[in-house]
């Protein structure tokens, strides 16, 4: 008989996951290059080697790559510590500094000389200096069975801190460990942090942001996701708080820009921050995604973007209060939306069902020792599954539907207040921390408005009231759907819950923190909005949080004998770990693809197509006066490709959540783009990667000059930076002083 189409392709995709990991699919340590990938990098179209990537006794590329605050990644394009980053990224910032009248989200910002530069109060930029793998030091001590994981985890957290302290002890670096391949093995990152971070430039949102939530995760793009800092270090070139007397940092290297672009084929290197990936996870936890826990952020997620979108709309201080808010709700909304897709397109529960069987059969058939340590797991991960199902979807209601209520996260934050109250804190501990809270109060304030979370609120309490497993809902939630079902429901109660809540103002709430001072703990405690925080975190802690967390140790600890029986199993196979926010690479090639029967995608996008789209009444599709003009004039300077200005190019490198902001670099070591997203066919490959439709899309960085020099008129920056090469229309790249010394450089020794 023979095999359908459908068996043909689960063959064929499971061929592909026990085969040796692909070039484009993974997120490689730079500690491990040499001997895991360098030669097939090389193959693909790098001219580097692996200690020209990753060095720790010379300048390398590692040092241009920074940890963007807490979730981004940056690189440095000077050797003045000009510090480049998406606009996604930095849009944080730029909010904080924006006011209606002074609103720099909407126009963009410039600073045309140093003193213009503006300070990011906790804002910082890691490097990391080295890495190094301590997996006996962490491990040692710790028994390898019969330990439940929590006091596993107990010994091995308290290897971790004495190693980290001890790596730099006397130094002024930091030091952090994190666990790979799901605990079986561990690497530690020593890292300089700097502190003084200010902002140096920024695009139009009409620009940043063009294409807004309509293009988010979609190809083909045209936005300019791009913002610039600067890092500033104390005189010893050290990292120190904000101080006028800091100077500019000198880093050890910085990327040279190519302005020769790239074709099809070409090599990519990504070198960044993922944040986290599962790719190992079993069909029971991708059915758990797929079916329980994405569905339902979905629905909350929509509901809130709903409300929010509409009086962002109506309101330019609350379109000013929420932009940030609004960015980071609608990205992983959206997210999730393609990554059930493209689940469902590669029948992705199927796949590991199929690649699960094979691990049975190889883990029945082996010797004593084997079976042992392998035959059970799959089963015993199964049940996990099954017992934590309904607490996953108790604990998302919590997260994204009770706490996506701000004013139920504020009351929220202020209950430890209580509770020191309670335990007869010291009245200078106690004042410490209402003084903290003040300025927490201050701040949530300035970036919130209490008639939008009302309506916020009387669209999520229901979602999670109905969505909740009913055995899992507090019972003082309960009882509000009984007492208010035949007076107007959830929108009645919401109304008198906003009505009666001292803390919906500011005013009320300092006033509440002046009485907790005092050691009256009822002034919080009997506000109807702390009364509601408290009873749903007080059930989450007592009735879901046990439960779940006792599964998910279990399910932690078989994960991690899984992940090393597969290990075992594929001993041909490369094995890349999760990402899990610590430094990585990841390479592939520039690449076209075609999404669906009938379509085909170019590999870049130019400003063409920004004018193909341009919509006046559209706000995602806004396009500057400016920009139109440059367009019409041709004024493109020696940022031009075949006539235009190239916007974005698309490549097969395996990325994720925080490699936002990453350089990518062609086989030459030179910065060609700096990564902003993944196309919208490509988001389930944080679980499942598949070669020929995942793409990482990537801002040119002759846009990014192009806007820099011609746009906004700071020349001075591109002046600042290296500029290699040549456009592909011939035009010569405006020379920056360090190219101008190294040309001078050359001469010298020829006349020598």
């Amino acid at each position: 008989m023979l095999p359908t189409l459908r068996q043909a392709l689960l063959a064929l995709l499971l061929l592909t996951l026990a085969a040796p990991a692909r070039a484009d699919e993974g997120m490689w340590l730079p500690l491990l290059l040499k001997q895991l990938n360098e030669a097939d990098m090389q193959k693909k179209g790098l001219k580097l080697t692996a200690d020209q990537i990753y060095s720790i006794n010379q300048g390398s590329l590692k040092d241009a790559v920074v940890q963007f605050g807490g979730g981004c990644t940056g690189e440095i394009i000077s050797n003045e510590g000009l510090l480049l980053t998406n606009h996604h990224c930095g849009y944080g910032q730029i909010q904080q500094h924006s006011s209606v009248e002074n609103d720099y989200l909407t126009k963009g910002y410039w600073a045309m000389d140093r003193s213009q530069e503006l300070t990011n109060p906790g804002l910082t930029a890691t490097f990391i200096i080295r890495m190094e793998d301590v997996t006996g030091q962490v491990l040692a001590g710790v028994p390898t069975r019969n330990i439940a994981e929590a006091d596993r985890e107990k010994l091995v957290q308290t290897n971790i801190q004495r190693i980290s302290q001890a790596a730099v002890q006397g130094t002024h670096y930091q030091a952090f460990i994190r666990p790979f391949y799901n605990g079986n093995e561990y690497y530690m990152f020593v890292t300089e942090v700097f502190q003084d971070i200010r902002l140096v430039g920024a695009p139009p949102s009409s620009i940043g942001k063009f294409g807004g939530d309509t293009d988010n995760w979609a190809w083909p793009r045209h936005t300019g996701d791009f913002s610039i800092f600067r890092i500033y270090a104390g005189p010893d070139n050290k990292p120190a708080p904000y101080s006028a007397q800091n100077v500019p940092f000198k880093p050890r290297h910085h990327l040279p820009i190519s302005l020769a672009g790239v074709q099809p084929g070409d090599f990519t290197l990504v070198f960044g921050f993922p944040g986290r990936t599962n790719e190992y996870l079993t069909s029971w936890g991708v059915d758990e995604v797929y079916s329980v826990s994405n569905p339902a952020k979905i629905k909350v997620r929509d509901a809130r973007l709903r409300v929010l979108d509409a009086d962002m709309k109506a309101s330019d201080k609350v379109r000013i209060q929420y932009a940030a808010k609004y960015a980071g709700i609608a990205n992983y909304w959206k997210k999730w939306i393609g990554e059930n897709r493209g689940l469902k397109k590669l029948d992705a529960v199927r796949v590991k069902q199929e690649q699960e069987a094979q691990f049975q059969q190889w883990a029945s058939a082996g010797d004593e020792a084997r079976r042992a340590a392998y035959a059970p797991l799959l089963p015993a991960l199964q049940q996990q599954y099954a017992t934590v199902r309904d607490y996953t979807l108790a604990r998302d209601y919590v997260t994204e539907a009770a706490m996506g209520v701000e004013l139920l996260a504020y009351a929220n934050s202020l209950l430890p207040l209580a509770e020191m109250v309670d335990k007869k804190a010291p009245a200078a501990e106690l004042a410490a921390a209402v003084d903290k809270a003040r300025g927490g109060t201050t701040n949530f304030f300035k970036n919130s408005t209490m008639a939008t979370d009302q309506k916020v609120a009387a669209a999520l309490l229901p979602l999670y009231a109905n969505g909740t497993p009913p055995a899992l809902l507090p019972a003082y939630v309960k009882t509000l759907q009984q007492q208010y079902a035949t007076k107007g429901g959830w929108n009645a109660y919401v109304t008198q819950l906003y009505g009666k809540s001292r803390l919906t103002s500011e005013a009320g709430a300092q006033a509440v923190l002046d009485e907790v001072v005092k050691g009256n703990a009822r002034a919080l405690l009997d506000d109807p909005a702390a009364q509601l925080a408290a009873a749903i975190i007080g059930n989450y802690r007592t009735a879901i949080l046990p439960t779940y967390t006792a599964a998910t140790d279990q399910i932690a600890l078989l994960q991690r004998t899984y992940v090393a029986g597969l290990r075992q199993q594929q001993t041909t196979r490369k094995f890349y770990p999760d990402a899990n926010s610590t430094l990585r690479v990841a390479y592939g090639q520039v690449q076209p693809y075609a999404p669906a029967d009938g379509t085909k995608y170019d590999f870049y996008t130019t400003l063409d197509g920004i004018m193909e789209k341009a919509d006046p009444t559209n706000p995602d599709f806004e396009v500057p006066a400016r920009l139109v003009e440059l367009y019409k004039n041709k004024d493109f300077g020696p940022y031009a490709y075949k006539g235009t200005v190239p916007v974005a190019f698309i490549a097969t490198n395996h990325t994720t959540g925080g490699n936002s902001g990453s350089p990518v670099i062609n086989g030459r070591g030179e910065l060609i783009g700096t990564n902003f997203d993944r196309n919208w066919e490509g988001t389930m490959s944080d679980i499942m990667f598949d070669p020929d439709r995942v793409r990482n899309i990537t801002l040119d960085v002759r846009y990014m000059l192009f806007v820099v020099d011609k746009f906004a008129g700071a020349g001075h920056l591109v002046k600042e930076m290296t500029l290699v090469g040549s456009t592909s229309d011939g035009a010569a790249p405006t020379e920056g002083k360090k190219m101008k010394k190294v040309k001078a450089k050359k001469k010298e020794k020829a006349d020598a």
